[in-house]
């Protein structure tokens, strides 16, 4: 499932962009506020996209599942290798988009 592989690059790419982003309001919140508050917006942006992006690997995989049986076990072994990535980064991500709110 090629697709799946194509997706998690995506989702590699929206955590990158989320990271930048609340790095950038984080760096600008006391001297530009307001531009500040513009990056934190783009980085949960982004996080939505991954959000979104991921549900679409659910679906594809549960669609598999109904039509054919288990997914290949490296194809599933991979995919579970990067789930845990991603889950680990946006945890990262989502920290800090809490102390950009919370300060």
């Amino acid at each position: 499932m090629k697709i799946i592989k194509c997706i998690a690059e995506k989702i590699e790419e929206e955590l990158h962009d989320a990271d930048a982003y609340i790095e950038l309001a984080m760096s600008w919140k006391d001297e530009q506020p307001d531009a500040a508050n513009v990056f934190y917006e783009l980085s949960t942006e982004e996080m939505g996209h991954v959000d979104k992006l991921h549900a679409e690997v659910t679906n594809l995989i549960s669609d598999y599942r109904q039509k054919t049986g288990d997914p290949p076990k490296d194809m599933l072994t991979l995919w579970n290798y990067l789930h845990e990535k991603h889950i680990a980064e946006a945890m990262k991500i989502r920290v800090k988009q809490g102390m950009f709110k919370a300060e």
